[in-house]
């Protein structure tokens, strides 16, 4: 573990040495910044204070990565396994051995995908760790907070990262913001990872769209209509939110087309 800086609100790591004097993830108007002010903490600190992570079976093929007790804005990441290689999808801001061994033993990790800059977490040290590559969509690459072009590339628009595994861009909460999919997933049905670019509702039934979800930031009509109509065109049953049990289980595809439908007709006048 490196002493590089983590954002305790965002928990997004910064380049190693002393802590900027802001977070820029957090002054931006779609996060926000604690009431105690700045704090920065650091992966040995986190152990110290009693943080780790949990490694758990979602489905055959998909694992779910959380850091327990839950810290910062408390979001999993999710490790898709083929036979060409494992996905990470998102991630989380502690780096340990137990995590890194726990990794390997399920196969490694080829690539580390984000869906939008908030979860970035310790992206870089964790590539580092596993001798991953990291992939961030080019319109968000200006957010990356620990820069490094040994492990980070950029991406645009659809890439297919592995057998199966897709990347498509589809904008809104961040010009970036993207979800996975995953063909193989929901037992061959297809699995949508949306994070935060169309999150998962507290009812399972329903996604939601937001510029800002902490800061109540709606999307206009048109992005939301562009958003759905991009995800619309892949073929799933499930869809995976960023949180453990944000999960819409079947009907997916109408769920997202439903959601869509009743966000446009709230919006309009």
């Amino acid at each position: 573990m490196t002493t590089a800086p983590i954002c305790v609100t965002c928990g997004v790591q910064t380049a190693p040495g002393e802590p900027p004097p802001d977070c820029v993830i957090c002054d931006d108007e779609r996060q926000y910044l604690r009431p105690e002010g700045q704090r920065w903490t650091t992966g040995p600190a986190m152990t110290t204070d009693g943080y780790r992570n949990d490694l758990h079976p979602i489905e055959p093929g998909l694992t779910g990565l959380v850091t327990r007790p839950s810290f910062a804005i408390g979001q999993r990441a999710l490790l898709i396994a083929t036979p060409d290689g494992n996905l990470l999808w998102d991630c989380v801001s502690l780096v340990d051995d137990d995590t890194v061994a726990g990794l390997q033993a399920l196969g490694g990790v080829a690539v580390i995908a984000t869906s939008h800059p908030h979860f970035h977490g310790a992206m870089v040290e964790l590539a580092l760790a596993l001798g991953a590559r990291v992939l961030v969509p080019e319109a968000d690459a200006g957010w990356v907070q620990r820069p490094d072009p040994r492990v980070v590339r950029t991406w645009s628009d659809v890439k297919t990262v592995l057998p199966g595994v897709t990347l498509v861009q589809c904008g809104g909460h961040f010009d970036g913001s993207a979800v996975a999919h995953w063909a193989g997933g929901a037992e061959g049905r297809g699995a949508l990872l949306v994070s935060d670019t169309a999150a998962v509702a507290a009812d399972r039934r329903h996604v939601s769209f937001m510029r800002s979800y902490p800061n109540m930031i709606p999307l206009p009509g048109r992005t939301v209509r562009e958003i759905a109509g991009r995800m619309l065109r892949l073929p799933f049953d499930r869809v995976y939110g960023a949180w453990p049990g944000r999960v819409i289980d079947t009907g997916g595809r109408e769920a997202v087309r439903r959601s869509a439908d009743r966000y446009l007709l709230w919006v309009r006048p």
